[in-house]
């Protein structure tokens, strides 16, 4: 083995038993950062603890052939795998564990997401990339169990974009499309519908993913035999195995104790992905998980003797060490000294993130002592207060919480009195609290200067001879004039590229910009949505389509867990402002007409939601979001593809600004609010009710989320007195969520003479025809009798009983 590693690297032999020694600390660092890990949880120091012991070995493999510019999707236990690549150190692993809330001191999440979630960061300061060709990557990880998978198919295939799509700057991104997505799970979660999807569309776009299964035969307590086919995924995949005929994957098994195996299968893996796009597949068997799960549980519970036995002996440690012993690479008492001497960091290292964590918090129970020792003096209820000053005393470590409640429970003790003290201590919670709270709460959306909603609007434009045209004729207009100005961009969906898209937004435009731009995915919702994070973050600005808005229902997960918190959890340091596309409301039948917004309103903070009422408005918001660096859901309305609009005449210019309302009919009576493809019957009833004397004011809405960020809604109110939203979602629904924004957060209730209501569909999903519709979903005699019922309770005398 000496002479073929030397023969193929080009190095001494020397110089190859450092590189095993280094790895050899490397994996006693991890495991000793995983085993007082357990021990900081089980004193209570740490909240949780899940840890990559059991692991080292084939992540250092892995770590060999990770370059500059790739990217990691992976598993929440690859500490190892950080370490090697230089993204985390002894305290940091630490800072994670504890939650420290400084960026600086724990940089995979600030604390936002429990320790063995790793990421790096790709944005500057400014929200800007960084060159991602200077840096080795990781996109943050997540807790779902293999959601990490439809992302990792974004970034493999970028690789593919850069490789082949002419005039794309890809300096910071790419080097001719030669970097590989590393993804990592453990064999358990193979079992998820995310992983078999991903693995089937990789094999179809051939991309350069290199997959890593983890094999430990469990998951959580549960035996393989529980979770796949035959205990074995390799198995079972032979069918993708690429060979002279057929393209697939590159499959691959290796024992995950055996690290000359390791390190020869990750640099097989590495050229084949690198070089041809194909993507491998790396079943690494006969792991162990020497602690269990979690700190939760004891593996012990679920596992016989036996077992426990062979991963005694099979653990990858024990073996790295035997051979690193039989290779006559250090002895056994240089090997001794060497773990006594990681030991010893690895507690200094817990040491210091510890005081890091605890120090500031410890300055803060000093401040506030003495001011609670003040008021008390002054109260009349100085016996509660002391009695607060005593247990804050007594913590040892106190929290930010311990610290707060005693001080703001103090307060209720000086209701009725007047005294500086009182003035330092409101002074104090004030200004604690203002200061921690962004620590827990900031970055949901973007705050660089790129945000959506720094981008202002700019008007349609029309000449004396545009023409009225099908709407769908906008869109594809619109989107023509982005292709040609702007190559990063593409967009991919069921139905997109030969025809164009269902309602053919996109005609004629696959053949114009090639069908790795304009693109016919299978059907496959979760890695839609995947394929547009993981390109997204890696700088391109990819259009993800989702054929209807019923269908959102199968990637929701993926937007809710991953997209929509990306910003959030990584504290700003990495986005992916991917634009999905879809089209809904009212149509026919069950699943081609829903509306389910309020679902979509509560499950996807930290994406923009946009319902544009035509596909003027539609195409302004996409040209809007490729100014911007924030991802959003855009719902064009299904029927409204074929009424007619006028043609603008500066395609691609135009902007929708984000969060702004639209008066659409100016009243005096009540004020009308709505979104979508409902307005259009608003506006019909709005016309029979001037008739009978009752003058509505009409708003659109526009977004979501945000949700009119200039509170013009209110001055509507404040002028009719009265409020009715209307929507096609569920009572309740988004319809509800509207009524509170305007009644609570605008406070319009101090305006209003009548009771604010709402008008929605049904309680169940559309049924199918037009008569399903009318009978599911408001009509435009609904809207009428609903607001003449308003007006008639203020004004019976004049608005008879229409009954």
């Amino acid at each position: 083995m000496h002479s073929e590693t030397k023969s193929k690297e080009s190095i001494s032999f020397e110089d190859f038993k450092n590189r095993v020694i280094e790895d050899y600390k490397l994996a006693v660092t991890s495991r000793e950062c995983s085993l007082l890990g357990r021990r900081e949880v089980l004193t209570g120091k740490a909240k949780f603890g899940i840890f990559g012991d059991g692991k080292e070995i084939p992540q250092l493999a892995m770590a060999k052939v990770f370059q500059n510019g790739d990217f990691r999707s992976g598993y929440y236990r690859d500490q190892t795998f950080m370490m090697a690549i230089g993204a985390l150190n002894i305290e940091q692993f630490f800072a994670g564990l504890y939650a420290n809330t400084s960026i600086k001191e724990e940089p995979m999440s600030a604390g936002r997401q429990m320790g063995g979630h790793f990421s790096t960061h790709t944005l500057n300061e400014d929200g800007s990339w960084k060159n991602l060709m200077q840096q080795k990557n990781s996109s943050a990880d997540i807790s779902p169990t293999a959601g990490q998978m439809p992302r990792l198919l974004g970034l493999a295939q970028a690789s593919k974009i850069y490789r082949n799509v002419k005039g794309i700057d890809a300096a910071n991104f790419s080097e001719n499309g030669n970097e590989i997505a590393w993804g990592t799970i453990g064999n358990a979660s193979t079992s998820e519908g995310h992983f078999w999807e991903t693995i089937n569309a990789a094999g179809v776009l051939q991309v350069p993913m290199v997959m890593s299964v983890w094999d430990d035969d469990y998951g959580i307590s549960v035996h393989a035999r529980h979770q796949t086919t035959k205990e074995n995924i390799s198995e079972i995949l032979k069918g993708f195995q690429r060979d002279d005929e057929n393209k697939g994957y590159e499959i691959i098994v290796v024992n995950g104790w055996d690290y000359v195996a390791l390190v020869e299968a990750y640099e097989k893996a590495s050229k084949i992905a690198r070089k041809s796009h194909s993507p491998v597949l790396i079943h690494v068997r006969e792991l162990t998980q020497p602690q269990g799960h979690s700190t939760s549980g004891s593996h012990e519970r679920y596992k016989n003797n036996e077992r426990l036995q062979w991963e005694r002996e099979y653990d990858c440690n024990v073996k790295f060490r035997e051979w690193v012993l039989e290779n006559d690479f250090a002895t056994v008492e240089e090997l001794d000294e060497i773990d006594q001497e990681i030991k010893k960091q690895v507690r200094e290292g817990k040491r210091a993130a510890w005081d890091a964590y605890a120090n500031p918090m410890k300055a803060k129970q000093k401040e506030l002592l003495p001011l609670l020792e003040k008021v008390a003096s002054d109260s009349s209820n100085k016996e509660t207060i002391v009695s607060f000053i005593k247990e804050i005393s007594a913590i040892k470590e106190p929290l930010k919480k311990d610290l707060l409640v005693a001080a703001r429970k103090s307060l209720r003790y000086l209701i009725g009195t007047q005294s500086d003290a009182k003035t330092q201590l409101i002074t104090w919670i004030e200004e604690y609290t203002k200061t921690s709270q962004p620590d827990y709460s900031s970055n949901l959306y973007s705050v660089s200067e790129n945000n959506a909603l720094s981008i202002e609007g700019v008007e349609p434009t029309y000449s004396d001879d545009s023409q009225e045209v099908d709407a769908r004729i906008i869109l594809r207009d619109n989107f023509d004039k982005i292709f040609e100005t702007r190559p990063e961009t593409l967009i991919f969906g069921e139905d997109s590229g030969e025809i164009g898209d269902v309602n053919q937004g996109l005609e004629g435009l696959q053949e114009k910009y090639g069908e790795l731009r304009v693109a016919d995915v299978g059907i496959r919702e979760a890695t839609i949505l995947g394929q547009g994070i993981g390109m997204a973050m890696r700088g391109l600005r990819p259009i993800a389509e989702i054929q209807y808005l019923d269908y959102v229902l199968y990637a929701l997960q993926i937007m809710s867990d991953d997209l929509a918190t990306l910003q959030y959890r990584t504290k700003g340091k990495q986005k992916a402002p991917v634009i999905i596309r879809t089209r809904g409301h009212r149509l026919e039948g069950i699943w081609h007409s829903g509306s389910p917004m309020g679902a979509l309103v509560h499950l996807l903070r930290g994406i923009h939601i946009l319902v544009p009422r035509n596909m003027t408005k539609a195409a302004g918001f996409y040209n809007t979001l490729l100014q911007a660096d924030e991802p959003a859901l855009v719902v064009e309305c299904l029927n409204g593809y074929r009424l007619k609009e006028k043609l603008p005449t500066n395609m691609g210019e135009f902007r929708t600004p984000i969060g702004v309302v639209e008066t659409l009919r100016e009243g005096n009576d009540i004020t009308l609010v709505s979104y979508g493809s409902t307005l259009r019957l608003v506006e019909e009833a709005a016309e029979e009710l001037e008739m009978a004397g009752i003058s509505a004011e009409i708003i659109d809405v526009q977004s979501l989320l945000p949700f009119d960020l200039n509170k013009d809604i209110v001055k509507s109110v404040a002028k009719t007195n009265r409020l009715l939203v209307i929507d096609e979602d569920v009572p309740g629904g988004a319809s509800a969520y509207i009524l509170q924004q305007i009644v609570e957060e605008q406070n319009a209730y101090v305006h209003l003479d009548s009771k604010p209501q709402t008008l929605a569909a049904k309680d169940h999903r559309p049924a199918y025809g037009t008569d399903g519709d009318y009978f599911s979903k408001p009509s435009a005699e609904d809207i009428y009798e609903k607001v003449y019922e308003i007006m008639r309770e203020a004004n019976p005398s004049k608005y008879k009983d229409l009954r």
